[in-house]
């Protein structure tokens, strides 16, 4: 299984950002796929998840800020970032979790918020 993170880059505080992760390889069905993101000297923080029904859940630091969604063919998860500021500025990556439990990361995208 192997997870592509992409769209990464320099923004503007308050400006936005569209992250992508491809999954291609998968033999079992995903039961969830989550945003992560760990910032230089922090441990790794949980940004956003989405089910296989589709339930999404975010961390209270960007709720009402960052949108997880995928696509119907459940190949590709995004997380649209918007109204950003210097406290997202972190690597992002993409994790996947199957239905037998199995779980794998992605690379990661750097993004960083200039003020």
């Amino acid at each position: 299984v192997q997870l592509q993170a992409s769209g990464g880059g320099l923004v503007q505080a308050g400006g936005f950002l569209r992250l992508s992760c491809v999954v291609s390889g998968t033999t079992f069905p995903i039961y969830k796929m989550d945003w992560y993101r760990q910032a230089p000297e922090k441990q790794r923080e949980w940004v956003a998840s989405v089910t296989i029904e589709g339930t999404t859940n975010y961390a209270d630091s960007v709720k009402g800020r960052f949108t997880i969604s995928r696509d119907n063919a459940k190949t590709t998860m995004y997380l649209q970032m918007n109204n950003m500021n210097s406290e997202d500025t972190a690597v992002y990556l993409c994790h996947l979790r199957n239905i037998n439990w199995a779980h794998y990361w992605g690379q990661g995208t750097q993004v960083t918020v200039s003020s």
